[in-house]
């Protein structure tokens, strides 16, 4: 299937962007990547009257540290993330997420910006984003504002963008040296995304108690879920088998999925639960090699 009849219009810069936006409100969409739009509006799931293509904001292409956090621009392709030295030296659960998103042709179209912006419950990089406390800027007419990833995401394909906003970046904050991370997945084939996905990154203090926790789910609620009780379950004490086990048993009130053609809603649960206590055993076992 093709596409239906749309305008295009390329915007040179930010500010070209948001005044397109400006004017034709939410009839437009932005065209990053495309790796989802372009298939939404071949099935005629979207029909934006205009496409407002951003690849040639190159102000948008970037991946540095940034006052202890790292920063990403909205244009930066995945695979470019992936492989950067920079972001798996200060958040190294980043690039081991990416391998599990699509396929490298993929990831070497999409943009981090494009899929947090698509906002896909079932997606990768917005339960990283929210499972590691992280920021999303963006840009209006009014100027730039920053809102962490918790509030970002709304709903279904539904975030805190206004209709004249731009996502332009996110930041994330940067893990410290000798934490271990782990991801799990389950799904039908590779590529596909993800019935249930868990991730998790762990610190261990000198003396060897847990003192940093980071644990996120996708494909179980209608937005990604950091599992605030799970981290607190964890924290604070040393790993154990006991304590993995009241980490996972806090998944199933965390969580609200719901029943589809992939898989019922009791199946999403138990499996939250079980692959949250598999990345977090993994992720305190990574943690205790390195420290």
């Amino acid at each position: 299937m093709k596409p239906p009849p749309v305008k295009y219009a390329r915007a040179g810069d930010v500010q070209e962007a948001i005044a397109l936006l400006t004017e034709h409100g939410s009839d437009a969409k932005v065209l990053a990547g495309g790796q989802s739009l372009i298939p939404l509006m071949n099935f005629r799931l979207a029909r934006p009257s205009i496409l407002i293509d951003i690849n040639r904001v190159r102000e948008l292409d970037y991946v540095r540290e940034d006052n202890g956090t790292l920063a990403i621009g909205a244009m930066t392709r995945q695979r470019d993330v992936e492989t950067s030295s920079v972001a798996a030296a200060s958040v190294p659960l980043l690039p081991e997420v990416l391998r599990h998103v699509g396929h490298i042709t993929n990831r070497n179209r999409g943009t981090v910006g494009g899929s947090l912006a698509h906002a896909d419950p079932a997606a990768e990089l917005p339960a990283l984003v929210t499972g590691l406390g992280g920021e999303l800027v963006v840009q209006g007419p009014n100027g730039v504002r920053t809102i962490p990833a918790e509030d970002f995401f709304m709903s279904t394909f539904t975030t805190a963008l206004e209709p004249d906003e731009v996502l332009i970046g996110v930041r994330l904050p940067r893990l410290p040296g000798g934490t271990g991370v782990a991801v799990e997945e389950l799904a039908r084939r590779h590529g596909d995304f993800a019935i249930v996905a868990a991730m998790a990154a762990v610190h261990l203090a000198p003396d060897r108690s847990v003192d940093l926790v980071r644990l996120a789910v996708s494909g179980v609620d209608s937005v990604p879920v950091r599992l605030h009780a799970a981290e607190d379950a964890l924290t604070g004490g040393r790993p154990s088998a006991e304590a993995i086990e009241a980490a996972a048993a806090t998944v199933a009130d965390a969580i609200h999925p719901a029943d589809d053609v992939h898989a019922p809603a009791s199946y999403r649960r138990d499996m939250a639960q079980l692959l949250v206590k598999r990345v977090a055993k993994a992720a305190l076992e990574r943690s205790e090699t390195k420290s």
